[in-house]
């Protein structure tokens, strides 16, 4: 990724980001996100080393696809800048559910980047791959997290209790949950025919 400049071909384009496969030299971004978390008190761990970021996102960018587990880059329009990493896991396809996380560099926040990556992946896991519901796991001290997933239309399913260990505190954690037909009743009927399809080689 660079830092900026020209942006990557392929992926998904919206107005703002695209999002497309990581690259080896995503690594520095990668690194980046990791401290700004541990900074923050979101997810603590000792400092990683530049050599491990660097054979991580080599490693990454030649992964063969692990069903629809992916890991992509946000990247900003404008800049070509990578601003921020979108990832599914624990995909389910017979239970028809997935679960999904995302984090934007504190410098790129408040800018609708988040927003508009996460629409441009459910529109493609409901649309495409059939899912019918996708969940998060949000910190409850996570408030615009929380705003962010209930203007998107998920509802709060559950609360965790003293669930995670953060940042010298137990913390509580809320389940927010966002089933495919409150996401096509919130957002614009054109949705299930304006879905990426033509992206899926950029999953892995």
């Amino acid at each position: 990724m660079g830092c900026g400049g020209e942006a990557r071909g392929g992926g998904w384009t919206g107005e703002r980001v695209r999002l497309r496969g990581i690259e080896p030299d995503d690594w520095a971004a990668f690194q980046r996100f990791a401290a700004e978390e541990a900074r923050s008190g979101d997810l603590p761990r000792p400092p990683g080393s530049a050599e491990g970021y660097r054979a991580w996102a080599k490693e990454q960018a030649v992964a063969a696809p692990d069903g629809d587990h992916v890991q992509l880059v946000i990247e900003a329009v404008e800049t070509g800048e990578a601003v921020g990493a979108l990832a599914v896991h624990h995909a389910d396809p017979q239970a028809g559910r997935f679960e999904y996380g995302v984090t934007i560099g504190a410098d790129h926040r408040g800018r609708g980047y988040a927003a508009e990556a996460v629409v441009m992946l459910l529109r493609f896991m409901f649309a495409e791959r059939r899912y019918n519901k996708c969940e998060a796991r949000v910190f409850a001290h996570n408030e615009p997290s929380l705003t962010l997933h209930r203007r998107l239309g998920f509802t709060e399913e559950g609360r965790l209790r003293q669930h995670v260990f953060l940042d010298g505190r137990y913390r509580d954690l809320i389940l927010m949950g966002l089933l495919a037909d409150e996401f096509y009743d919130g957002n614009d009927s054109s949705i299930r025919a304006s879905s990426p399809r033509d992206a899926t080689p950029s999953f892995r």
